[in-house]
């Protein structure tokens, strides 16, 4: 099931929620059970929290390694827990970042195996 296509109005074509205050936690399950993400657990939820938090006040992500220092959780925590930054974003309904920040994401995706 792609969200994307589920309900083309929310997402766009990269499966980015397009408003961010659309999001709410029934979402931000859906999102993590379409990427087979698991349940949600206390640290998910501190990370999917300070990623809204941090672009909702300055419309930017922020670095990975402030993530997990700041939650104080284990290096890589987003990699660890959400498989990569790129679906973490989407489960935390935030919008496209934009191409340069989206390529970033990206580098930080575990390569395929």
């Amino acid at each position: 099931m792609n969200m994307a296509r589920e309900i083309p109005d929310l997402f766009d074509v990269n499966g980015f929620l397009a408003d961010p205050e659309l999001w709410d936690r029934d979402m931000a399950l859906r999102i993590a059970a379409q990427l087979d993400l698991g349940a949600l657990e206390e640290s998910h939820w501190a990370v999917i929290d300070y990623l809204r938090e941090h672009y909702l006040e300055n419309s930017t992500l922020p670095w990975e390694g402030n993530v997990c220092r700041d939650l104080d959780l284990v290096e890589n925590c987003v990699r660890r827990l959400f498989g990569g930054p790129i679906e973490a974003w989407k489960v935390a309904g935030l919008p496209d970042p934009g191409e340069e920040a989206r390529n970033y994401m990206l580098d930080l995706e575990p390569p395929d195996l």
